[in-house]
């Protein structure tokens, strides 16, 4: 059965630490807007506190998530057990994306080890909590990290990486504005 719950408590926080995966979903005002879900995992996910939670956005192809954020702040994280006892999260809130000219990057960074290049992190106030019995989803054995986007960004080196950005990462695919500091002249923060 479905329920709410004003925070999350010791037994979310468990269950959602416990998780290798999660999905996030974001949608641009716009109606012709393209809506968004992807997948996210290594290790990236952090509780700050009872309605607040971050995790780290690494370098990808797309913007959408930070792009739909800066228009709306509209989100919904969701985690799924894929072992164990079924069982569905979702955390609706309001989001920022804190890139790494903003004050908040370096406070939120250091609840992290990142594994490779962090383009911003995501931090959510939290406005609904909620879980259902997820007995719909089926069973997967966890297997491991991958670790191609390491691999991949280690070999790009850091110029190109920030040439990688500007070139794929400024605009969503509905053209709204994506990452602000790939167009700057911030230093070597990747």
């Amino acid at each position: 059965m479905a329920k709410t719950y004003p925070v999350i408590d010791d037994r979310l926080k468990a269950f959602i630490e416990a998780q290798q995966v999660f999905f996030v979903g974001t949608a641009p005002a716009a109606l012709e807007g393209h809506v968004n879900v992807s997948p996210k995992a290594l290790e990236s996910l952090r509780v700050l506190g009872p309605t607040t939670l971050a995790y780290l956005d690494y370098v990808g192809s797309g913007v959408e998530t930070i792009a739909h954020l800066r228009e709306n702040r509209r989100i919904v994280i969701m985690l799924c057990a894929f072992e164990g006892s079924p069982r569905i999260v979702r955390l609706h809130g309001e989001g920022f994306a804190a890139e790494p000219q903003d004050d908040a990057f370096d406070a939120l960074l250091a609840h992290f080890a990142p594994r490779c290049v962090v383009r911003s992190i995501i931090r959510v106030e939290l406005k609904r909590i909620s879980d259902s019995c997820g007995y719909g989803v089926p069973l997967y054995r966890y297997e491991g990290q991958r670790s191609q986007l390491e691999a991949w960004a280690e070999h790009k080196g850091d110029g190109a990486m920030l040439e990688y950005q500007r070139e794929k990462n400024a605009h969503s695919i509905d053209g709204l504005a994506g990452l602000r500091w790939p167009a700057q002249q911030v230093g070597n923060r990747s």
